[in-house]
């Protein structure tokens, strides 16, 4: 799904995403595009849309469904991008972009959903460390075999699909930290720096939805010099 209003980007990026081999559908706004009767693998999201933001319909398209987001836009501060990723998206390109770096992004968003397009959800893995696909984290009650995760005192807080999937990356061997060079691999960015500044945020996010007190986490952990880890 390709949302952008300016007519000229919005036919460079179908002609970029089907030379990839991926089908398009497009909309030059939010509106138009939440009457599209599609559920889309990627969502390619123009930031700065007429009528109702970029960031709001990826908001709403997040609450609606499981589609990885994307937001394209020329808005490229700091705190724009972390506003971006922490509220709606799973990446961030600003224009200009390299047409091979937008191309990378969207699978190395698609490997994080582990799917390819038109494919369905992944099934979370279990190990003997952990053969329970249930767990309990504070007010947090996640069914990773489901992807499903629920908050008992706000059940409109819900995790994107790249903090589900760095949560089920911790919980495959709980109390043990991870390196971060592995989750870094097992996210399965294409960029490796890009991956690199994006990992914090990620952790930040997770912290600040799962935790009471982020700044004093209880359950998703730090440990110098040896990576995150989940403590049940």
């Amino acid at each position: 799904m390709i949302v952008e209003d300016d007519d000229d980007m919005r036919d460079l990026l179908v002609d970029l995403v089907e030379a990839e081999g991926y089908a398009a559908v497009t909309a030059n706004s939010a509106e138009a595009a939440l009457k599209l009767d599609v559920e889309a693998d990627i969502a390619l999201v123009d930031h700065n849309l007429p009528g109702m933001s970029g960031r709001a319909f990826s908001q709403l398209l997040r609450e609606r469904s499981k589609t990885g987001i994307i937001l394209v836009t020329a808005a490229g501060s700091p705190i724009d991008r972390v506003l971006g990723l922490e509220l709606v998206a799973d990446d961030y390109v600003v224009k200009p972009f390299e047409p091979a770096e937008l191309c990378a992004r969207i699978r190395a968003v698609l490997r994080r959903l582990d799917r390819s397009p038109s494919t369905p959800p992944p099934k979370a893995a279990t190990s003997p460390d952990h053969p329970s696909s249930e767990l309990r984290l504070g007010r947090w009650s996640i069914d990773l075999k489901a992807r499903s995760a629920h908050c008992d005192d706000d059940p409109t807080l819900t995790l994107t699909s790249s903090e589900f999937t760095l949560l089920e990356i911790l919980a495959e061997q709980p109390e043990k930290p991870i390196e971060r060079a592995e989750i870094l691999r097992r996210l399965g960015a294409d960029d490796e720096r890009y991956l690199d500044r994006n990992v914090d945020v990620l952790i930040l996010r997770l912290r600040r939805k799962i935790e009471l007190a982020p700044e004093m986490p209880r359950h998703i952990k730090t440990r110098r010099g040896k990576g995150y880890l989940l403590c049940l």
